[in-house]
């Protein structure tokens, strides 16, 4: 383990959040509209983290939402995988909290397929930055109904199966960062995603729900894999390990009929 990778990741997370926090309510205070604060707070996050991995560490590769995708990364064994702002939709609405910063490690050694190893996901308008330089604890088992959280303006098939099966019930939220830090901090239960998304989406928020204990795949419960050529990821599900089993027996009934 890398400690300074762990202590960048969640740096970069925060420091972006804050520039983020600050920009916002300037351009808000000067009358901007939600798409104007949407598109700088999308660049000003991406140029912050750009330059500070070129600094830091100016032999890695970077798969970030807001540049081209550079094809070098997949010979790279260190990959930056990073949202600079998840949640632009909500980030531009006055009062909404439901957004985040991501930073992920990828890393391949001795021949591996590679994997997650350092990444922190802040949550600016909380003033909270989940990572694993100092892992969230696993959230205690809650009693009574499961509490799943889902998308604020769509619903999938998938995600009304669950909720169905496992007598759910439930919450909405914007960002994808934001429902996954919502099962690591306790507060739901379950995550479900069926609608696609792109690495940068999940990369981060999976490696800190899995440093924190929590179970993590896709939704025929293989495994979530990082840095492929194609960054889009069909679905995912994080929840609390004793929820895993009923979660997939769901999914996987659905997908039977």
């Amino acid at each position: 383990m890398n400690l300074a990778d762990h202590l960048l990741a969640e740096k970069l997370a925060s420091e972006t959040g804050k520039r983020l926090i600050s920009l916002r309510e300037q351009l808000f205070n000067e009358g901007a509209s939600p798409w104007y604060v949407m598109d700088a707070g999308d660049a000003i996050a991406h140029r912050f983290l750009i330059d500070s991995l070129t600094e830091h560490r100016p032999n890695d590769a970077v798969l970030s939402e807001e540049a081209a995708d550079d094809q070098l990364r997949l010979s790279a064994d260190r990959v930056w995988i990073i949202d600079p702002l998840d949640g632009s939709n909500e980030y531009g609405e006055i009062g909404r909290s439901d957004w985040a910063v991501h930073v992920a490690l990828w890393e391949r050694s001795d021949g591996s397929a590679g994997e997650l190893t350092a990444a922190a996901v802040a949550l600016p308008a909380h003033d909270i930055t989940l990572s694993t330089n100092s892992p969230p604890p696993t959230p205690p088992r809650h009693e009574g109904n499961p509490r799943l959280v889902v998308s604020r303006n769509r619903t999938s098939r998938e995600v009304v199966t669950v909720a169905q099966a496992l007598g759910c019930d439930v919450a909405r939220l914007g960002s994808a960062g934001a429902k996954a830090m919502a099962v690591v901090l306790g507060e739901t239960d379950i995550y479900v995603h069926a609608g696609g998304q792109h690495q940068w989406d999940s990369a981060a928020p999976i490696a800190v729900a899995r440093a924190a204990g929590l179970h993590t795949s896709r939704i025929d419960g293989s495994p979530l894999i990082y840095n492929e050529r194609d960054t889009w990821l069909p679905d995912l599900v994080v929840c609390q390990q004793h929820l895993a089993e009923r979660v997939l027996a769901a999914l996987r009934e659905h997908v039977g009929h």
